[in-house]
């Protein structure tokens, strides 16, 4: 048996005894992509809450063509500490620390319906040159910026497949 062969074999027997005890997708659930698409997003400035936003619109598949449902407001706080410092006392390592604090608000009724927050730590090298300190820093944001937004659309979604199991 090649390993290609073991692999379909394994992924075939994975997804019968999924079937099998009752698992269900997060998105089978009805309502939850529905629930995400209508959201709009709206964020502070600075380019991590940016990012954020970009990529919540991204995950979220807000479809335009519908009015939004609801609206999700976001504060970040972003801190970086450095580590591994020289002899000469410059660091050789920063640790990022964003929080994110979000507010899903129905628009209709004005009442908030969830809420959360969202602690993100990233670590990123620093180089000598000037340029790749400056790019290391802002991939870490735009890390920092894609986990966060997962963690949202996972809580969300949660919220949402609650919300479509109640009803």
């Amino acid at each position: 048996m090649t390993w290609t062969s073991f692999r379909l074999l394994l992924a075939g027997v994975a997804a019968l005894a999924l079937a099998g005890c009752g698992f269900t997708p997060l998105y089978a659930v009805q309502g939850v992509t529905p629930g995400l698409s209508a959201i709009d997003v709206h964020g502070p400035h600075g380019r991590t809450a940016y990012l954020l936003a970009q990529d919540l619109d991204s995950v979220f598949a807000r479809d335009r063509s519908e009015p939004p449902v609801y609206q999700l407001s976001f504060t970040v706080a972003e801190r970086r500490y450095p580590r591994g410092l020289r002899i000469d006392n410059v660091a050789t390592l920063y640790e990022t620390h964003v929080t994110v604090s979000y507010q899903l608000i129905e628009i209709a009724t004005g009442r908030l319906v969830k809420s959360g927050v969202e602690p993100i730590q990233v670590v990123y090298d620093v180089a000598d040159q000037p340029y790749a300190g400056i790019a290391a820093q802002q991939n870490s944001q735009e890390r920092a910026a894609q986990e966060a937004a997962e963690r949202i659309r996972t809580d969300l979604a949660i919220y949402f497949t609650t919300l479509a199991q109640k009803k």
